[in-house]
């Protein structure tokens, strides 16, 4: 009985995404399929696509888009990081008119905003960032608040058009949360295909009595009398 064993794959991830869930789900679906789990530099991520370095990317949009695909899988809120003194520190969320007077800190290079975080501890101010960096860089003398009128960031799950196997159409399944016996993925439609070959067909002229086939039907004239007139 044949099933459907995907090739290694290797995913990319920029700073900030994680993509822990989803290399469980595919280690539990194909513990015999090994993933390869590896960190792109934000500024690398179309170029470790195109050059072979991974066979998928969770990317933060947007990307070039020649040659390539690319699903759109959720947002990243602005926030605004500050040191935990700063009044800034004493609301849920801010607009960007309530940054105006801030000392702003250069926030972007998203690969360098390990050092823009130290660099506002130290010298205080406040820097933008999406809120996953936020949290990756997080600090325990500094707080991180929601910035409400700001533009958001949408992350991606990519792969060049020329590289779209059965394994990243597998792995494309388990992101969009798709059953192992889905009929899209491929591990399901080799299900389907197996369970085709071994549950016989039914022949439709060997019914049992009832059906519409021609075992079980009575004989129109047998079971009737008539009756003899009299003289």
């Amino acid at each position: 009985m044949t099933e459907f064993a995907p090739d290694a794959l290797r995913v990319g991830y920029v700073p900030g995404v994680t993509v822990a869930k989803w290399a469980r789900r595919w280690s539990e679906r194909f513990p015999d399929s090994p993933m390869e789990l590896i960190g792109v530099p934000q500024a690398e991520q179309d170029a470790a696509l195109r050059d072979g370095r991974v066979d998928m990317c969770f990317v933060r949009l947007p990307i070039d888009r020649e040659g390539m695909h690319a699903i759109p899988l959720y947002r990243e809120l602005p926030v605004v990081v500050v040191p935990k003194d700063h009044p800034i520190s004493l609301f849920d969320e801010v607009t960007a008119a309530d940054l105006a007077d801030e000392r702003m800190q250069d926030a972007g290079d998203i690969d360098a905003l390990a050092g823009t975080v130290e660099l506002v501890a130290a010298v205080g101010g406040a820097a933008v960032m999406p809120q996953s960096l936020a949290r990756l860089h997080h600090r325990r003398d500094l707080v991180f608040r929601a910035v409400t009128d700001l533009p958001d960031t949408e992350v991606a799950l990519a792969w060049p058009v020329e590289r779209t196997t059965e394994t990243v159409e597998e792995f494309i399944g388990i992101v969009r949360g798709r059953t192992e016996r889905s009929s899209r993925s491929p591990s399901g439609r080799a299900k389907d295909a197996v369970a085709e070959r071994v549950t016989p067909r039914k022949d439709p002229g060997k019914q049992t009595s009832g059906g519409r086939g021609t075992a079980g039907r009575r004989n129109p004239g047998r079971g009737k009398q008539t009756r003899r007139r009299g003289r």
